[in-house]
């Protein structure tokens, strides 16, 4: 079985995702995907060169991130330029490492922040969203990534509206508790799908 893992920024996944690591089930996670294809000698380099020149890198030829993300941010046109170079790779190396990892796990997870937007949907049984409140969200982005509350709401309003993720979702996380409380949740879900499979 395969279970898509999602939400908006700052809501928790990697909190969800690292219990569920400690529970001993493998997780993909496309930002580390995204990551290793933009890193240092990383595969997307070249194109992303192509398309957007210099700029975004600095001397050493390592991608200034920082210049990318002011570059695409407020910019639909540069945004989409941005996704038509990294999706595509992106969705490839989830594929193969779903596939890696479903040879040694009945279920794997994938840790995918754009999994509706990318239209991802149809490679999951099953998709979990993570929430938080609108204001838990600004005040961890905020503190994250040194941001000021204008702009982490401007990020955050630059993505897919939570709610129409929890509209097409199959279960919701709360991370509007504890840890223990968020970790409960998770096992409820998980004790679900175990009996579901026994019973099938």
């Amino acid at each position: 079985m395969r279970i898509g893992l999602t939400g908006s920024i700052a809501c928790g996944k990697s909190t969800v995702s690292h219990y569920l690591n400690a529970l001993g089930y493998p997780v993909v996670d496309a930002d580390a995907i995204s990551r290793s294809l933009t890193a240092p000698g990383g595969p997307a380099l070249p194109a992303i060169r192509e398309a957007f020149g210099s700029a975004v890198f600095r001397a050493d030829g390592t991608l200034n991130r920082r210049a990318l993300s002011d570059t695409v941010f407020g910019d639909a046109a540069q945004l989409s330029r941005l996704n038509a170079v990294l999706h595509p790779m992106i969705l490839a190396e989830i594929s193969r490492a779903l596939e890696a990892c479903g040879a040694q796990s009945s279920i794997v997870f994938a840790d995918v922040p754009l999994l509706y937007e990318c239209g991802m949907q149809a490679q999951f049984d099953r998709i979990w969203v993570v929430y938080a409140h609108r204001e838990t969200q600004i005040a961890r982005l905020a503190q994250r990534d040194g941001l000021n509350p204008i702009e982490a709401a401007q990020r955050i309003d630059a993505q897919m509206p939570l709610e129409e993720k929890i509209r097409q979702a199959d279960a919701v996380i709360s991370t509007e508790c504890s840890i223990e409380q968020t970790q409960e949740q998770i096992r409820r879900l998980l004790d679900v799908i175990s009996k579901g499979e026994h019973y099938d």
